[in-house]
């Protein structure tokens, strides 16, 4: 199969957190909002800060959060895991852009995104 796919997350706050997210991950941007989609928000009663669905475009699959009403109720099915040079550097960067540390493990460290969804981080 020949396929091209995009990974959707739900947010309390898509804008929030895919500024979160493009900040956590290089070479991902929030796409930009042209005139009609300003125009189309505007008609809903929204702006990029309050859309309900945001984009976020990268080097890889597009990243679209999507909002729902319900918090992150537990582990989440499926999360990101990231392999980086040091571990615990990293978390603390992260902590400081707004991760929470949810476990430290062995051989990674389990983090929450600041709505609550777990994401993991490993040694190279």
């Amino acid at each position: 199969m020949t396929a091209r796919f995009e990974i959707t997350i739900d947010a309390q706050s898509p804008a929030r957190l895919a500024q979160f997210w493009s900040e956590v991950l290089p070479g991902y941007q929030i796409r930009a909002y042209d005139s009609t989609e300003l125009v189309r928000l505007a008609t809903l009663g929204l702006s990029p800060e309050t859309d309900t669905s945001v984009a976020l475009d990268g080097n890889g699959p597009t990243l679209w959060f999507q909002q729902v009403d319900q918090p992150t109720a537990q582990r989440n099915r499926i999360h990101f895991d990231f392999k980086v040079a040091d571990r615990h550097s990293e978390a603390q960067r992260l902590i400081r852009m707004g991760a929470a540390l949810h476990e430290e493990r062995e051989d990674h460290i389990v983090m929450l995104d600041p709505e609550g969804n777990q994401f993991c981080l490993f040694n190279f």
